[in-house]
């Protein structure tokens, strides 16, 4: 595969990563269209997270590359992340931290003036229904919350892509038809979306490109539609990875 183009806002080439022994992400191929909500769907241990980790610069490869409209995330990270918006699993956050506070300590960071950050901070944190806790410490927060916090984090700055691990897990149904209407709408304006979810019903809602992932490979990817080729998103998911669902006995001790 060549260099991405103007129409791509994610490329992975030959992505690889190795922890010990074990292959984890065996030269993974994958291009996300510029504009478009893309899902990444895999079982546990799939690759998912350390594939996303490395194309966000959290996690170094151990070949390949990960390109953000066409910038080179290794090489040239400082431009490539002024443009990406990342909610990792399981982030991890100044504890001692109000929710206000983190995201003027994000804001800072990324050299950002303080008082667009505090505008754009009070609007995050009322839409996403975090105003009334906004003086609690983040150590404090739920982990729903936690996820909003994170996700307001993401977006602060503006990136033209977001990379989400994850987003509406452990958020409550209200907050998460939130975060479905800012994420349409982001995508709507111009930016592009990257959305790892296990829930194959909210990815069939929310994207409309998909990527399958099973033992650290692509197994299928393109437009939703093709990829589920006339089957729901999990019955087209369970075809593709059955030889890693393990056989169920009859457990007959559990019936009654």
């Amino acid at each position: 595969m060549g260099s991405s183009g103007p129409d791509t806002a994610l490329r992975l080439a030959a992505l690889t990563k190795t922890f010990g022994r074990e292959l984890v992400v065996d030269h993974i191929d994958l291009e996300v269209p510029r504009g478009s909500f893309y899902g990444l769907v895999g079982p546990n241990g799939a690759g998912k997270t350390t594939s996303l980790s490395m194309a966000v610069g959290l996690l170094r490869p151990d070949g390949g590359r990960a390109e953000v409209f066409s910038l080179d995330v290794w090489a040239d990270p400082a431009r490539a992340k002024e443009l990406i918006g990342v909610l990792p699993d399981g982030l991890s956050m100044p504890e001692r931290l109000t929710g206000r506070e983190l995201l003027r300590f994000t804001g800072l960071l990324r050299g950002m003036d303080l008082q667009e950050v505090e505008r754009r901070a009070g609007e995050l944190l009322e839409i996403l229904e975090l105003d009334r806790a906004e003086r609690t410490l983040v150590m404090e927060y739920s982990t729903g919350m936690r996820k909003k916090i994170g996700l307001a984090a993401a977006l602060l700055h503006a990136p033209r892509l977001l990379v989400l691990d994850e987003p509406l897990e452990a958020v409550d149904p209200v907050s998460a038809a939130t975060i479905k209407v800012i994420l349409r709408r982001f995508v709507h304006g111009g930016g592009s979306v990257v959305f790892s979810s296990h829930v194959m019903a909210v990815v069939e809602q929310l994207c409309d490109h998909v990527a399958v992932i099973a033992s650290g490979r692509v197994v299928a990817s393109g437009p939703l539609g093709a990829v589920r080729a006339g089957r729901s998103l999990e019955e087209r998911f369970v075809s593709l990875v059955a030889g890693q669902i393990p056989e169920v006995g009859e457990l007959a001790w559990l019936s009654s």
